[in-house]
C-alpha cells in the first residue's frame, strides 16, 4: 500500500464512518421516505431538502479537508437518482439497480484506494478520529514492522470492500422484494419507507458485522506490530 502509514493529522482526515453514512445517506433517505408525501414536503421538495445534506457535508469537509468526500458525491448522486425515477415514474427495476450500484461503487472505490496516496482505511478506520495514528505509526517504526503494518492495513482494506459488495447484493435483493408498485403513487412511498426499515436488520448489520471483523483483525495486528496496548491504539475522547 502506497503511504499508507505516512504521518495524517485529524484535520487531513475525513469525518468518521457514522458520520458520512448519516448525513450522506440515511437523513436523505429518511426524508425522501418520509416527508415525500403531499401531506409534508411533496416530493419535489423532499428532493431539494435531502440533497442539501450530502452537500453541506460535502462542501465542510472539503473546507477541513481541501480533498472531495466521496460519500457526499455518491449521495448526491444517490438522492438525484431516487428522485429522479420516483418524479418520472420510472419502472421500479431502476430503483433496485441504483441501490445496488451506490454500495458496489463504494466497494470498487475502496479497492481502488489502494493504490493511490489516499487509501480509504483512513477514512473508514485507520484514522485520528478512532486511533492515535502517529503513535502508532511511530510504534512500527521503532520495532521494524511498518512494513507488515502496511500489509495488515491492506487487509483491512479488502474486507471493508467485501462489506461493500456484500451490501449491494443485499440491497438489490431486498429493493426488488419490496418495490412493486409503480413510483409516484402512495403505495410506492410506503413501500420506500419499508425499504428503508428494512434496510437496517437486512443490510447494515451484516456489513456492520464484516466492518467489526475487519476493525479487531486492525486491532490484533497494531497491537502484534507495535506491543502497544488497545487504551494506548484508541483515542481518548
Amino acid at each position: 500500500m502506497s503511504n499508507s502509514t505516512s504521518k495524517s493529522s485529524g484535520r487531513n482526515q475525513h469525518g468518521g464512518l457514522l458520520a458520512n453514512l448519516g448525513f450522506n445517506l440515511i437523513i436523505p433517505t429518511l426524508i425522501l421516505t418520509k416527508l415525500g408525501k403531499e401531506e409534508y414536503l411533496g416530493p419535489s421538495w423532499a428532493i431539494v431538502v435531502a440533497l442539501a445534506f450530502p452537500i453541506l457535508y460535502g462542501l465542510k469537509d472539503f473546507r477541513v479537508t481541501r480533498k472531495p468526500n466521496i460519500f457526499s458525491i455518491l449521495g448526491v448522486v444517490s438522492i438525484t437518482l431516487t428522485g429522479g425515477i420516483s418524479l418520472l415514474q420510472l419502472d421500479p427495476q431502476y430503483i433496485a439497480i441504483k441501490e445496488a450500484g451506490i454500495p458496489g461503487l463504494l466497494g470498487i472505490a475502496t479497492l481502488i484506494s489502494l493504490r493511490t496516496r489516499y487509501p480509504l482505511v483512513k477514512t473508514f478506520l485507520f484514522n485520528e478520529q478512532i486511533m492515535q495514528v502517529d503513535k502508532i505509526v511511530q510504534a512500527a517504526r521503532d520495532h521494524g514492522t511498518e512494513a507488515l503494518l502496511n500489509k495488515r492495513l491492506e487487509m483491512a482494506t479488502y474486507l471493508i470492500a467485501c462489506s461493500f459488495f456484500l451490501s449491494s447484493v443485499l440491497n438489490y435483493l431486498l429493493a426488488k422484494w419490496v418495490l412493486v408498485s409503480p413510483p409516484g403513487t402512495t403505495e410506492f412511498t410506503e413501500e420506500l419507507g419499508k425499504m428503508t426499515a428494512l434496510s437496517f436488520p437486512v443490510i447494515a448489520v451484516p456489513s456492520m458485522i464484516v466492518m467489526t471483523v475487519s476493525l479487531f483483525y486492525l486491532f490484533a495486528g497494531i497491537e502484534k506490530f507495535t506491543d502497544l496496548k488497545l487504551e494506548d491504539i484508541l483515542q481518548q475522547h
